[in-house]
């Protein structure tokens, strides 16, 4: 009984250990310019989540076709 707990435990401990790392910061953005290979983002008051060198992660946003006849 001791020891399912220690492992259930010590495994509980690895997996918060290894998933800290992988939440980031998030906020919604705006395209304010593009320059060639860059773009420059507004995140209004999130931007202090951010820091230089960061990688962000993009999506656009989707259209959605009309449907019908």
């Amino acid at each position: 009984m001791k020891k399912t707990i220690r492992i259930l435990l010590s495994a509980i401990i690895v997996a918060f250990a290894a998933s800290g790392p992988l939440y980031a910061a998030s906020g919604q953005c705006t395209v304010v310019a593009i320059e060639k290979n860059k773009v420059i983002l507004d995140c209004g008051s999130n931007s202090g989540e951010f820091k230089v060198g960061d990688e962000v992660k993009m999506k656009s946003v989707s259209k959605k076709g009309v449907e019908g006849c």
